[in-house]
C-alpha cells in the first residue's frame, strides 16, 4: 500500500485515479479547490488552492507518490506551469515520484516527428493555450527538473474527458510519446485510471512520456 497524494483529485481524470487507487487499498489524499459531491470512502479530501505553496506542501507531505491532475484553465490559467514546477520541487524534496495527467496534443504522430501541438488546426481555438501549456510541461519543464526527480507524464487518447466518459472495459494499451492511435482513438476515464495506477504500482518507467489508449 502506498500513500498517494492527488493534486486535482476531484476533476475528471483525478477523481477516476483517486477512486481506482483507493479501491486497491492505497492511502489516498485528494487535494482540490472544491470538495466532491460524492466522496470516495476512505479517501482524505483536502480543500485548497494549488497556487498556494504552503497548502501544496501540506498535501504532499509524507506521500510515497504524487499525482498531478490539473488543467490550465480557470484559476490556473496562466500559472499552471509555475504550479507544476512547485509540485515537482516538493515531490523531489520528499523523494516521491511524480505522475502527471497529460494531454493528447503533446504526443507525436511518429517517432521523431513534431508533437501534435505544433499544428493545432485540429482543435478549437479556445483551448489552444491549454494544449500548448500542457505540451510545455512535458517538453520543457519536467525534463529541466533535477535528475533525482522520477517523473512520468501520461497522455490519454484523443477522445478523453467528461464529454465522452465511455464505459469501463478493463483493458488498455501503453505506448511511449508516439500516439497509439495517431488519429485520436479513445479511452474511458475508468480505464485510463486503471492504466495510470498500474504504472504507479509497477514503476517500470522513469522520466518518461507515455500514452494510454484502447
Amino acid at each position: 500500500m502506498s500513500r498517494i497524494s492527488v493534486i486535482g483529485g476531484t476533476g475528471y481524470a483525478g477523481s477516476a485515479i483517486v477512486a481506482e487507487a483507493a479501491a486497491r487499498g492505497h492511502q489516498v489524499t485528494a487535494f482540490s479547490r472544491s470538495l466532491p459531491a460524492e466522496p470516495v470512502a476512505g479517501v482524505t479530501y483536502v480543500q485548497g488552492d494549488a497556487a498556494d505553496e504552503a497548502a501544496l506542501a501540506k498535501a504532499v507531505s509524507g506521500a510515497d507518490v504524487v499525482v498531478g491532475a490539473l488543467a490550465p484553465r480557470g484559476a490556473l490559467a496562466g500559472v499552471l506551469r509555475d504550479v507544476y514546477r512547485t509540485v515537482a520541487r516538493l515531490a523531489d524534496a520528499g523523494n516521491a515520484p511524480l505522475f502527471v495527467v497529460g494531454g493528447y496534443s503533446s504526443l507525436r504522430p511518429a517517432a521523431g516527428a513534431p508533437r501534435f501541438a505544433t499544428d493545432l488546426s485540429h482543435a478549437p481555438a479556445e483551448i489552444h493555450n491549454e494544449l500548448l501549456t500542457m505540451t510545455a510541461v512535458v517538453d520543457e519543464d519536467l525534463p529541466a527538473t533535477p535528475e533525482t526527480l522520477d517523473w512520468v507524464f501520461v497522455s490519454p487518447a484523443g477522445t478523453f474527458g467528461s464529454f465522452a466518459p465511455g464505459e469501463r472495459r478493463d483493458t488498455y494499451r501503453v505506448g511511449d510519446d508516439v500516439a497509439l492511435r495517431p488519429g485520436g482513438g479513445e479511452i474511458s476515464g475508468p480505464d485510463y485510471a486503471i492504466g495510470f495506477v498500474d504504472l504507479i504500482e509497477r514503476r517500470e518507467h522513469h522520466r518518461a512520456h507515455l500514452n494510454l489508449a484502447y
